[in-house]
């Protein structure tokens, strides 16, 4: 367990005393990288072989920047050890779940995409075996072969415990409203798994304003790409083949809880006027899929207002804490999430019960 009342000093310098709690704080988008990954990451991005520019300004960041932003990241997203359980400690999260960041295997042929996602998929099960009751874990998997995909999603859930699966938003441009990727969603629903799709850079179209103005990143472009692939698998009708599948997004479903009122409008209003062959007909409104099949965590966006919006709209059995380390490890949001101004039984809720019911943990 924590230490009562431990120090920690986040990114920002501010240090903050963590106290225990009457329940179990589990931090639900915590992100991790294989070495060998990160290896050919940087050989991606000296080569410039991928030609994606998003991709190319995320990871010449974090893997050749000198910065101490940069440098503290890097060594913590690498670690399965003794540094990540002892912040974790220090901060008061008792419960990590692992999940690889972006962009995954998702920038390899499917060939060495599955290969490196069946092997991190073997490590990270290895790290919950050496970590009992600290770690839980997302399967990483390759959409660029759907099939084998879902073959391996049902080999991490079956055989190494995994929870889920997560999928780093598009895949080279493509975004899972396609229908050709739907196998990974059938294969979700039978395993009565979620899927965590988690945000990447922008796809080669959508990134040059946002990387020319510094906002390809965590700070708008991820929301930007991400909150569109949320609502892309909405309107293709997604939930209405698969009404049991559960997906989550993080940073407050990217943005789009604040927009219900307008994305239920015109969307009924687009629909109706049959303007665009890909809007059909869907049996409920955008607002009713994501109240009933999406869960949202609070990565990046621990502010109360904006949570107890979320909660508001969503219902409290919708909203999961997660911290969003290493990227933004800031202690005192878990001092600021201690302090919703909720009931016990709520508290309990987010920050565990909500997590255990969705993760099966």
């Amino acid at each position: 367990m924590h230490a009562d009342l431990l120090k920690v000093q986040g990114e920002s310098g501010v240090t903050t005393k963590i106290g225990k709690a009457a329940y179990k704080r589990i931090a639900t988008e915590e992100a991790w990288l294989m070495k060998d990954i990160f290896d050919r990451y940087m050989k991606l991005v000296e080569t410039k072989a991928l030609k994606d520019p998003a991709f190319e300004s995320l990871w010449g960041y974090y893997g050749t920047s000198p910065s101490p932003r940069s440098v503290a990241t890097l060594r913590r997203i690498l670690s399965l050890g003794d540094e990540r359980i002892a912040d974790m400690d220090a901060s008061g999260i008792d419960v990590q779940l692992l999940m690889h960041t972006a962009p995954g295997v998702q920038v390899f042929d499917a060939p060495e995409a599955n290969s490196l996602a069946s092997a991190s998929n073997d490590m990270v099960a290895d790290a919950i075996r050496k970590h009992p009751g600290r770690y839980a874990a997302l399967a990483m998997i390759a959409p660029q072969d759907p099939q084998t995909a879902a073959k391996e999603m049902e080999r991490a859930v079956k055989k190494l415990g995994l929870k889920g699966a997560v999928i780093n938003s598009h895949t080279r441009g493509e975004f899972l409203n396609d229908q050709k990727f739907w196998p990974i969603f059938e294969a979700a629903e039978a395993l009565d798994v979620p899927v965590y799709v988690h945000p990447s850079g922008p796809p080669v179209d959508m990134a040059k304003p946002f990387i020319e103005r510094g906002l390809d990143g965590a700070i708008y472009g991820f929301a930007v790409e991400c909150g569109l692939h949320l609502l892309t698998i909405i309107t293709s009708g997604v939930f209405d083949r698969f009404p049991k599948l559960q997906v989550v997004f993080g940073h407050l479903g990217e943005g789009m809880p604040f927009w219900i009122p307008r994305l239920d409008y015109m969307h009924a209003a687009q629909v109706r006027s049959k303007r665009y062959e890909a809007l059909q007909p869907l049996k409920k409104k955008v607002s009713d899929y994501l109240r009933e099949n999406v869960y949202i965590t609070t990565s990046g966006m621990n502010w109360e207002p904006a949570v107890m919006y979320c909660r508001q709209v969503l219902g409290n059995d919708r909203v999961l804490y997660a911290m969003d380390y290493p990227y933004q490890f800031e202690p005192d949001e878990v001092v600021a999430m201690d302090a919703l101004p909720v009931s016990a039984d709520e508290k309990k809720a987010f920050y565990q019960t909500n997590a255990e019911k969705v993760f099966g943990l």
